[in-house]
Protein backbone atom coordinates (compact mmCIF):
# COMPACT_ATOMS: atom_id res chain seq x y z
CA UNK A 1 0.00 0.00 0.00
CA UNK A 2 1.37 3.46 -1.21
CA UNK A 3 0.81 6.54 0.91
CA UNK A 4 2.21 9.26 -1.67
CA UNK A 5 4.23 8.40 -5.16
CA UNK A 6 4.86 9.99 -8.32
CA UNK A 7 4.27 7.54 -11.59
CA UNK A 8 5.78 8.05 -14.59
CA UNK A 9 4.63 6.88 -18.20
CA UNK A 10 7.75 5.39 -20.36
CA UNK A 11 4.77 4.60 -22.85
CA UNK A 12 4.26 8.32 -22.94
CA UNK A 13 7.92 9.61 -22.76
CA UNK A 14 8.41 6.62 -26.13
CA UNK A 15 5.39 8.62 -27.97
CA UNK A 16 6.61 11.98 -27.61
CA UNK A 17 10.13 10.96 -28.88
CA UNK A 18 8.16 9.46 -31.54
CA UNK A 19 6.15 12.84 -31.90
CA UNK A 20 9.25 14.77 -32.23
CA UNK A 21 11.11 12.47 -34.58
CA UNK A 22 8.19 12.11 -37.29
CA UNK A 23 8.17 16.19 -37.56
CA UNK A 24 11.97 16.58 -38.48
CA UNK A 25 15.04 15.15 -40.96
CA UNK A 26 17.34 16.12 -38.40
CA UNK A 27 18.93 13.56 -35.44
CA UNK A 28 17.43 13.20 -32.45
CA UNK A 29 18.64 14.06 -28.36
CA UNK A 30 16.90 13.37 -25.84
CA UNK A 31 17.50 15.95 -22.88
CA UNK A 32 17.40 14.19 -19.45
CA UNK A 33 19.31 16.14 -17.36
CA UNK A 34 18.18 17.17 -13.53
CA UNK A 35 17.51 13.79 -13.43
CA UNK A 36 15.58 13.42 -16.65
CA UNK A 37 13.42 16.18 -15.74
CA UNK A 38 12.25 14.54 -12.33
CA UNK A 39 11.38 11.50 -14.29
CA UNK A 40 14.64 9.60 -13.77
CA UNK A 41 17.17 9.73 -15.90
CA UNK A 42 18.26 6.74 -16.17
CA UNK A 43 14.65 5.22 -17.35
CA UNK A 44 13.74 8.39 -19.34
CA UNK A 45 17.21 7.66 -21.34
CA UNK A 46 16.54 4.42 -22.28
CA UNK A 47 13.14 4.73 -23.03
CA UNK A 48 13.79 8.06 -25.38
CA UNK A 49 16.43 5.94 -26.98
CA UNK A 50 13.80 2.78 -27.44
CA UNK A 51 11.96 5.50 -29.47
CA UNK A 52 14.53 6.52 -31.98
CA UNK A 53 17.03 9.20 -30.10
CA UNK A 54 20.24 8.82 -31.24
CA UNK A 55 22.25 11.13 -28.45
CA UNK A 56 21.67 12.31 -24.86
CA UNK A 57 22.01 15.47 -23.66
CA UNK A 58 23.01 16.43 -19.77
CA UNK A 59 24.06 19.67 -18.05
CA UNK A 60 26.79 18.08 -15.80
CA UNK A 61 29.75 15.26 -16.16
CA UNK A 62 28.42 14.06 -13.31
CA UNK A 63 25.26 13.02 -14.65
CA UNK A 64 27.06 12.05 -18.11
CA UNK A 65 29.11 9.47 -15.98
CA UNK A 66 25.91 8.40 -14.03
CA UNK A 67 24.71 7.39 -17.87
CA UNK A 68 27.89 5.49 -18.64
CA UNK A 69 27.42 3.66 -15.53
CA UNK A 70 24.04 2.36 -16.37
CA UNK A 71 25.45 1.06 -19.52
CA UNK A 72 24.05 3.10 -21.91
CA UNK A 73 26.71 3.90 -25.19
CA UNK A 74 24.46 6.40 -27.31
CA UNK A 75 26.48 9.86 -27.75
CA UNK A 76 26.42 11.87 -24.63
CA UNK A 77 26.96 15.68 -24.44
CA UNK A 78 27.68 17.04 -20.93
CA UNK A 79 27.70 21.19 -21.50
CA UNK A 80 28.22 22.66 -17.89
CA UNK A 81 31.51 22.55 -16.80
CA UNK A 82 33.07 24.20 -13.98
CA UNK A 83 37.22 24.74 -13.69
CA UNK A 84 39.27 21.91 -12.53
CA UNK A 85 36.83 19.04 -13.13
CA UNK A 86 38.37 15.77 -13.81
CA UNK A 87 37.53 15.82 -17.22
CA UNK A 88 39.69 13.40 -18.30
CA UNK A 89 37.30 10.64 -16.62
CA UNK A 90 34.66 12.28 -19.44
CA UNK A 91 37.01 11.96 -21.91
CA UNK A 92 37.74 8.58 -21.00
CA UNK A 93 34.49 7.16 -21.45
CA UNK A 94 33.73 8.92 -24.83
CA UNK A 95 31.87 11.46 -23.37
CA UNK A 96 31.19 14.90 -25.61
CA UNK A 97 32.11 18.47 -23.57
CA UNK A 98 31.24 21.10 -24.33
CA UNK A 99 33.36 24.51 -24.57
CA UNK A 100 32.63 28.20 -24.62
CA UNK A 101 35.97 29.79 -24.18
CA UNK A 102 39.61 29.08 -25.00
CA UNK A 103 40.20 28.46 -21.19
CA UNK A 104 38.01 25.16 -21.05
CA UNK A 105 39.20 24.20 -24.72
CA UNK A 106 42.86 24.30 -23.01
CA UNK A 107 41.63 22.12 -19.92
CA UNK A 108 40.15 19.92 -22.53
CA UNK A 109 43.47 19.76 -24.14
CA UNK A 110 45.30 18.67 -21.38
CA UNK A 111 42.79 16.48 -20.30
CA UNK A 112 42.89 14.65 -23.69
CA UNK A 113 46.72 14.10 -23.12
CA UNK A 114 45.82 12.52 -19.72
CA UNK A 115 43.05 10.46 -21.02
CA UNK A 116 45.52 9.04 -23.81
CA UNK A 117 42.79 10.10 -26.88
CA UNK A 118 41.01 12.91 -28.56
CA UNK A 119 38.27 15.54 -26.61
CA UNK A 120 35.10 15.07 -28.40
CA UNK A 121 34.42 18.55 -28.04
CA UNK A 122 31.39 21.24 -29.34
CA UNK A 123 31.86 24.33 -29.32
CA UNK A 124 29.32 26.82 -28.11
CA UNK A 125 28.69 30.50 -29.65
CA UNK A 126 26.26 33.14 -27.87
CA UNK A 127 24.00 34.17 -30.66
CA UNK A 128 21.70 36.04 -28.33
CA UNK A 129 20.71 34.33 -24.85
CA UNK A 130 24.14 36.02 -22.95
CA UNK A 131 24.43 32.51 -20.86
CA UNK A 132 27.07 30.16 -21.97
CA UNK A 133 28.93 30.25 -24.88
CA UNK A 134 31.79 32.47 -26.84
CA UNK A 135 30.53 35.86 -27.80
CA UNK A 136 30.99 36.77 -31.80
CA UNK A 137 33.83 38.56 -30.61
CA UNK A 138 35.76 35.49 -28.76
CA UNK A 139 34.57 33.14 -31.05
CA UNK A 140 36.94 33.75 -33.61
CA UNK A 141 39.72 32.83 -31.05
CA UNK A 142 38.04 29.81 -29.83
CA UNK A 143 37.52 28.07 -33.27
CA UNK A 144 41.09 28.84 -34.61
CA UNK A 145 42.31 27.68 -30.96
CA UNK A 146 40.00 24.37 -31.50
CA UNK A 147 41.37 24.48 -35.03
CA UNK A 148 44.54 23.86 -33.87
CA UNK A 149 44.06 21.24 -30.99
CA UNK A 150 42.22 19.39 -33.75
CA UNK A 151 45.43 19.35 -35.98
CA UNK A 152 47.44 18.04 -32.54
CA UNK A 153 45.07 15.07 -32.24
CA UNK A 154 43.98 16.27 -29.07
CA UNK A 155 40.55 16.96 -29.93
CA UNK A 156 37.94 16.32 -32.41
CA UNK A 157 35.28 19.16 -33.07
CA UNK A 158 32.19 16.79 -32.99
CA UNK A 159 29.91 19.72 -32.76
CA UNK A 160 28.60 23.13 -32.98
CA UNK A 161 25.48 24.74 -31.07
CA UNK A 162 23.72 27.52 -29.19
CA UNK A 163 20.45 28.19 -27.41
CA UNK A 164 17.51 29.98 -27.97
CA UNK A 165 16.39 32.99 -25.87
CA UNK A 166 12.85 33.21 -26.98
CA UNK A 167 11.77 29.88 -29.14
CA UNK A 168 8.43 29.52 -26.93
CA UNK A 169 7.20 32.80 -28.89
CA UNK A 170 8.33 30.78 -32.38
CA UNK A 171 7.64 34.53 -34.13
CA UNK A 172 9.75 36.44 -32.04
CA UNK A 173 12.45 38.73 -33.65
CA UNK A 174 15.06 37.11 -31.68
CA UNK A 175 14.56 33.54 -33.15
CA UNK A 176 15.79 34.84 -36.66
CA UNK A 177 17.93 36.86 -35.42
CA UNK A 178 19.89 33.54 -33.24
CA UNK A 179 19.63 32.01 -36.27
CA UNK A 180 21.52 33.89 -38.48
CA UNK A 181 24.29 34.63 -35.72
CA UNK A 182 24.35 31.09 -35.68
CA UNK A 183 24.91 30.96 -39.56
CA UNK A 184 27.52 33.32 -39.38
CA UNK A 185 29.48 31.36 -36.89
CA UNK A 186 29.60 28.41 -38.69
CA UNK A 187 31.14 30.51 -41.28
CA UNK A 188 33.26 31.45 -39.07
CA UNK A 189 34.40 28.02 -38.20
CA UNK A 190 34.22 26.86 -41.63
CA UNK A 191 36.78 29.32 -42.42
CA UNK A 192 39.59 27.97 -40.30
CA UNK A 193 38.50 24.12 -41.53
CA UNK A 194 36.03 23.50 -38.89
CA UNK A 195 33.31 21.12 -40.02
CA UNK A 196 31.57 19.57 -37.26
CA UNK A 197 29.36 16.47 -37.64
CA UNK A 198 26.80 18.19 -35.94
CA UNK A 199 25.11 21.58 -35.65
CA UNK A 200 22.41 22.38 -33.53
CA UNK A 201 20.33 24.83 -31.88
CA UNK A 202 16.60 24.22 -31.53
CA UNK A 203 15.24 23.28 -28.06
CA UNK A 204 12.05 21.95 -27.74
CA UNK A 205 9.65 24.76 -29.08
CA UNK A 206 12.10 25.32 -31.99
CA UNK A 207 11.79 21.47 -32.70
CA UNK A 208 7.90 21.71 -32.74
CA UNK A 209 7.56 25.25 -34.98
CA UNK A 210 11.07 25.90 -36.44
CA UNK A 211 12.01 23.04 -38.88
CA UNK A 212 14.11 25.68 -40.48
CA UNK A 213 16.42 25.55 -36.99
CA UNK A 214 16.77 21.68 -37.21
CA UNK A 215 20.05 21.42 -39.30
CA UNK A 216 21.77 18.14 -38.10
CA UNK A 217 20.29 17.24 -34.60
CA UNK A 218 17.51 19.03 -32.59
CA UNK A 219 17.79 18.53 -28.66
CA UNK A 220 13.97 18.67 -27.03
CA UNK A 221 13.88 18.59 -23.16
CA UNK A 222 10.34 19.27 -21.75
CA UNK A 223 8.82 17.95 -24.66
CA UNK A 224 10.19 14.28 -23.96
CA UNK A 225 7.98 14.57 -21.40
CA UNK A 226 4.88 15.72 -22.62
CA UNK A 227 4.50 19.09 -21.61
CA UNK A 228 4.31 21.64 -23.91
CA UNK A 229 6.92 24.23 -24.11
CA UNK A 230 4.57 26.94 -26.05
CA UNK A 231 2.02 28.36 -24.10
CA UNK A 232 -2.05 27.35 -25.77
CA UNK A 233 -0.80 24.36 -27.68
CA UNK A 234 -0.09 20.31 -26.75
CA UNK A 235 1.35 19.23 -30.34
CA UNK A 236 -0.20 15.61 -29.22
CA UNK A 237 2.23 15.23 -26.58
CA UNK A 238 1.46 13.54 -23.49
CA UNK A 239 2.13 14.27 -20.12
CA UNK A 240 4.41 11.27 -18.33
CA UNK A 241 4.17 12.49 -14.49
CA UNK A 242 1.09 12.07 -11.95
CA UNK A 243 1.90 13.20 -8.65
CA UNK A 244 -0.06 11.49 -6.24
CA UNK A 245 -1.00 10.65 -2.68
CA UNK A 246 -3.88 8.87 -0.33
CA UNK A 247 -6.10 11.59 2.30
CA UNK A 248 -4.22 10.69 5.64
CA UNK A 249 -7.25 12.02 7.66
CA UNK A 250 -10.76 13.67 6.95
CA UNK A 251 -12.19 16.04 9.52
CA UNK A 252 -15.18 17.93 9.94
CA UNK A 253 -14.50 21.85 11.61
CA UNK A 254 -16.84 24.74 12.49
CA UNK A 255 -17.05 28.07 10.56
CA UNK A 256 -14.54 30.58 11.45
CA UNK A 257 -11.59 28.30 11.17
CA UNK A 258 -7.96 28.76 10.75
CA UNK A 259 -6.40 26.47 8.55
CA UNK A 260 -2.86 25.64 8.23
CA UNK A 261 0.01 28.00 9.39
CA UNK A 262 -0.33 31.77 9.74
CA UNK A 263 -4.39 30.80 9.24
CA UNK A 264 -4.11 32.26 5.70
CA UNK A 265 -7.46 30.33 4.94
CA UNK A 266 -10.31 30.35 7.31
CA UNK A 267 -13.36 28.07 6.84
CA UNK A 268 -16.20 30.05 5.59
CA UNK A 269 -19.01 27.21 6.65
CA UNK A 270 -18.52 23.79 8.44
CA UNK A 271 -16.54 22.12 6.58
CA UNK A 272 -14.54 18.78 5.90
CA UNK A 273 -10.92 19.46 5.62
CA UNK A 274 -8.89 16.14 3.95
CA UNK A 275 -5.40 16.14 5.05
CA UNK A 276 -2.55 14.89 2.06
CA UNK A 277 0.67 14.06 2.37
CA UNK A 278 2.79 15.79 0.15
CA UNK A 279 4.82 18.85 0.75
CA UNK A 280 7.33 21.07 -0.07
CA UNK A 281 9.91 18.89 0.85
CA UNK A 282 8.25 16.56 -1.90
CA UNK A 283 8.46 19.15 -4.46
CA UNK A 284 4.94 21.01 -3.83
CA UNK A 285 5.55 24.64 -4.59
CA UNK A 286 5.05 26.60 -1.35
CA UNK A 287 3.81 29.80 -3.75
CA UNK A 288 1.02 27.70 -4.96
CA UNK A 289 -1.04 28.05 -1.12
CA UNK A 290 -4.28 28.73 -1.21
CA UNK A 291 -4.27 28.32 -4.97
CA UNK A 292 -2.78 24.64 -6.41
CA UNK A 293 -5.19 22.85 -7.98
CA UNK A 294 -5.93 18.86 -6.13
CA UNK A 295 -8.39 16.17 -7.87
CA UNK A 296 -10.25 14.68 -4.60
CA UNK A 297 -13.39 13.58 -4.82
CA UNK A 298 -14.36 13.48 -8.26
CA UNK A 299 -13.39 16.76 -8.94
CA UNK A 300 -10.87 19.51 -8.87
CA UNK A 301 -10.25 21.30 -5.16
CA UNK A 302 -7.74 24.39 -4.11
CA UNK A 303 -4.81 23.64 -1.50
CA UNK A 304 -6.35 25.44 1.72
CA UNK A 305 -3.92 27.66 3.38
CA UNK A 306 -0.41 27.45 3.18
CA UNK A 307 1.56 24.39 1.82
CA UNK A 308 3.24 22.76 4.30
CA UNK A 309 6.97 20.65 4.43
CA UNK A 310 4.81 17.01 4.40
CA UNK A 311 1.13 17.92 4.09
CA UNK A 312 -1.32 20.29 2.60
CA UNK A 313 -5.00 20.35 3.33
CA UNK A 314 -7.71 20.60 1.17
CA UNK A 315 -11.69 21.82 1.82
CA UNK A 316 -13.84 19.85 0.73
CA UNK A 317 -17.20 20.84 1.48
CA UNK A 318 -19.77 18.92 2.56
CA UNK A 319 -18.87 16.34 -0.13
CA UNK A 320 -17.82 12.67 1.37
CA UNK A 321 -14.13 12.47 1.27
CA UNK A 322 -12.24 9.48 3.43
CA UNK A 323 -8.75 8.63 4.95
CA UNK A 324 -7.46 6.81 1.92
CA UNK A 325 -9.33 8.14 -0.66
CA UNK A 326 -6.74 9.11 -3.87
CA UNK A 327 -5.57 12.55 -3.93
CA UNK A 328 -3.92 13.70 -7.58
CA UNK A 329 -2.09 16.93 -7.98
CA UNK A 330 -1.31 16.66 -11.82
CA UNK A 331 -1.16 14.25 -14.29
CA UNK A 332 -2.80 13.63 -17.93
CA UNK A 333 -5.61 16.14 -17.36
CA UNK A 334 -7.94 13.44 -18.46
CA UNK A 335 -11.25 14.07 -16.94
CA UNK A 336 -10.61 17.50 -16.37
CA UNK A 337 -8.02 16.53 -13.01
CA UNK A 338 -4.97 19.32 -13.32
CA UNK A 339 -2.13 19.01 -15.41
CA UNK A 340 1.69 20.20 -14.39
CA UNK A 341 0.51 23.71 -16.25
CA UNK A 342 -2.54 24.62 -13.67
CA UNK A 343 0.12 24.05 -10.86
CA UNK A 344 2.46 26.73 -13.02
CA UNK A 345 -0.26 29.11 -13.51
CA UNK A 346 -0.80 28.35 -9.64
CA UNK A 347 2.51 28.68 -8.42
CA UNK A 348 3.31 31.70 -11.08
CA UNK A 349 6.53 29.17 -12.12
CA UNK A 350 6.76 27.09 -15.62
CA UNK A 351 5.73 23.73 -15.83
CA UNK A 352 9.53 22.63 -16.21
CA UNK A 353 9.92 23.15 -12.72
CA UNK A 354 6.71 21.95 -11.50
CA UNK A 355 8.48 18.42 -13.01
CA UNK A 356 11.73 18.85 -11.85
CA UNK A 357 11.32 19.45 -8.20
CA UNK A 358 9.24 15.48 -7.60
CA UNK A 359 12.27 14.25 -6.70
CA UNK A 360 12.36 13.55 -2.94
CA UNK A 361 13.68 10.19 -1.97
CA UNK A 362 10.63 9.57 0.68
CA UNK A 363 8.44 9.74 -2.78
CA UNK A 364 8.91 6.59 -4.76
CA UNK A 365 8.96 6.80 -8.35
CA UNK A 366 7.14 3.97 -9.70
CA UNK A 367 7.25 3.45 -13.30
CA UNK A 368 4.40 1.66 -16.03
Amino acid sequence: MWQAEVRVSLDAIRHNVARLRSGTAAELMAVVKADGYGHGMVPAARAALDAGATWLGVCTLGEALELRRAGLTAPVLAWLLAPGLPLHDGIAAGIDLSASSTGLLAELVAAARVAGRPARVHLKVDTGLSRAGATPADWPALVEAAAKAQGDGLVEVTGVWSHFAYADAPGHATVDRQLAEFGAALDVAAGVGITPQVRHLANSAATLTRPDTHFDLVRPGVAIYGLSPVAGETFGLRPAMTARARVVLAKRVAAGQGVSYGHTYVTQRETTLAVVPLGYADGVPRSASNAGPVWLGGKVRRVAGRVCMDQIVVDCGDDEVRAGDEAVLFGTGDGGGPTADHWADAAGTINYEIVTRFGSARVPRIYG
